[in-house]
């Protein structure tokens, strides 16, 4: 149904993006450290396969490991984990950057987002001053969506502006989010928006004021870089690489994993904008544009070729 009301905020941008080339390199992390901890853990119903057979994946991970000539990680705490865990192939384990594409993720003009906001405020019946919230990804545990909730909630019971969550994304959650949001009586001021293309993912970006993990564990998200890149600032939970990447005029981590310290992050940013100002958001993305990271990797490929062939 959404995705509808959503196609007429892309239509100038279509012609742009239709031809573009996404390159990325897409890839998942889980920490070292994490994935130790977690082998204690009881699992979850569809929890993913190292955490139902621990043991068996770390030893076929021990076998394998050291017949690989290079091993990459988007995620520092497990290269530190890998380089401490296996010292004899230490100087074979690098860290390797996740990257957005800045050709397709960048910001409106201001004239530009205005009409776009203005479009979708129309369709979502919301005012023109409404803050938007965007939140992407995996309705899946890993991403804890239910705690988005109800930060959500203590953000609109503690808020004077008017605010509206919009949920892109799909998973195995998505029944429990309704029930949540029932429950939570937020029905009126979420939008659970399903899984969205790419031209309306980048629109839902560029309209949104911030955007908002409230993951367990990650590595680090392309959402997150993203986001940065369409110059809109981020509110997450401590895990992974991104409250790495942050400076105070980016974003804001939450120590605590609770509702209350969520929703006061999220009400800072968005009751003092001129302290989380564009242009932080862009220079924050910049170390991981496509364009830069993969040229990094093919010099340092070559560099490796060059040395064997003097050895």
């Amino acid at each position: 149904m959404h995705n509808d009301i959503l196609s007429q905020v892309i239509q100038d941008k279509e012609a742009q993006a239709k031809g573009a080339k996404l390159t990325t390199i897409q890839g998942k992390t889980i920490q070292g450290k994490t994935i130790q901890g977690k082998t204690k853990a009881k699992p979850e119903p569809r929890t993913i396969l190292w955490r139902r057979f621990p043991q068996a994946y770390l030893a076929l991970e021990a076998l394998l490991i050291r017949k690989f000539p290079q091993i990459l990680s988007c995620n520092s705490e497990s290269k530190a984990f890998y380089q401490a865990h296996y010292p004899d192939i230490a100087e074979r384990v690098s860290l390797v950057r996740n990257t957005v594409d800045t050709e397709l993720f960048y910001p409106l003009s201001d004239e530009a987002r205005r009409r776009s906001r203005r479009s979708l405020c129309e369709r979502l019946k919301l005012t023109e001053d409404t803050r938007l919230l965007l939140f992407a990804g995996r309705l899946h545990p890993q991403k804890d969506p239910l705690l988005l909730l109800q930060s959500f909630a203590e953000v609109r019971r503690t808020n004077s502006q008017p605010v509206h969550l919009l949920v892109a994304g799909d998973g195995e959650l998505m029944e429990s989010m309704q029930a949540e949001i029932e429950r939570l009586g937020i029905g009126p001021g979420v939008s659970l928006l399903g899984a969205q293309p790419q031209e309306q993912l980048i629109a839902l970006h560029q309209c949104a004021d911030l955007c908002i993990l409230t993951s367990r564990y990650e590595g680090l998200p392309l959402v997150v870089l993203e986001a940065l890149a369409c110059g809109v600032p981020i509110v997450t939970t401590r895990c992974g690489e991104t409250p790495k990447l942050l400076s105070q005029a980016s974003g804001v981590v939450c120590d605590a994993r609770e509702p209350e310290a969520i929703a006061a992050a999220i009400a800072q940013v968005l009751n003092h904008p001129d302290r989380y100002p564009q242009a932080s958001c862009l220079e924050d993305s910049h170390p991981y544009e496509a364009s830069r990271v993969i040229e990094e990797i093919y010099q340092q490929l070559l560099s490796r070729w060059e040395a064997q062939l003097i050895v």
